[in-house]
């Protein structure tokens, strides 16, 4: 049996995702996003203290990248993953990692709005650059969903994948506090990727939010 340690609305959010994807057999255990994540029994199976943590045949993972890697690679190599042999292997690895230079400016982001409790603890000055960063991020998606290529509709020319998991789930993330406005091309790649089922079981109860806003603009002093 699969077990996934998750918080809603976090990066676990793309384990589960993907675990949907996969239909796989598989058990989520939800834990607050708190300090209890920093428990010695937690810290057995994530010694940082964060999100996924899964436990597989009596072993157990973290961090995500590589959580995605080792799920398709076993249960679905050429269909969510690309073999080492695929001519998108190298393309699917660069953006199922990109996804965490994604996250890592949407959860400073998080941190100055929703960690934070009191306006004199946030810096506009961060969180406008974060959000500048998520900008830039944008653009690598939109320069890669804007090559011309036939049926460019995902990230990989050959289709969906968890290249697009990866993304998406981080840009899920993201656009609490940067929208698309200039973004036309991820606008609608995200519509389209987020109406998957899969996509949409991975959504949270909406009283397990951690965000209890859609949008977060840029805080000023």
């Amino acid at each position: 049996m699969i077990t996934l340690h998750h918080c809603p609305q976090t990066r676990s959010m793309r384990t589960l995702w993907l675990l949907h994807e996969l239909d796989v057999p598989f058990q989520v255990q939800i834990h607050p996003f708190d300090k209890s994540l920093r428990t010695p029994e937690f810290l057995s199976l994530s010694p940082a203290g964060r999100v996924p943590a899964l436990e597989i045949d009596g072993e157990r993972m973290f961090e995500t990248g590589a959580i995605t890697e080792y799920l398709c690679d076993r249960f679905s190599p050429d269909r969510l993953g690309r073999s080492p042999g695929s001519p998108d292997r190298m393309a699917w690895l660069v953006w199922v990692h990109f996804a965490e230079t994604v996250s890592q400016h949407a959860a400073a982001l998080t941190q100055q709005h929703i960690a934070l409790y009191d306006d004199a603890m946030r810096s506009p000055t961060v969180m406008k650059l974060e959000a500048a960063r998520l900008g830039k991020c944008y653009d690598a998606i939109e320069a890669r969903l804007s090559t011309p290529v036939e049926n460019r509709d995902y990230l990989l020319t050959s289709g969906f994948s968890a290249a697009d998991i990866s993304v998406g789930q981080a840009v899920y993330m993201a656009r609490h506090f940067r929208g698309f406005e200039d973004h036309p091309e991820t606008a609608r790649w995200f519509a389209r990727i987020s109406e998957r089922p899969a996509f949409q079981a991975s959504l949270p109860d909406p009283a397990m939010r951690l965000y209890d806003q859609d949008f977060y603009p840029a805080w000023e002093a």
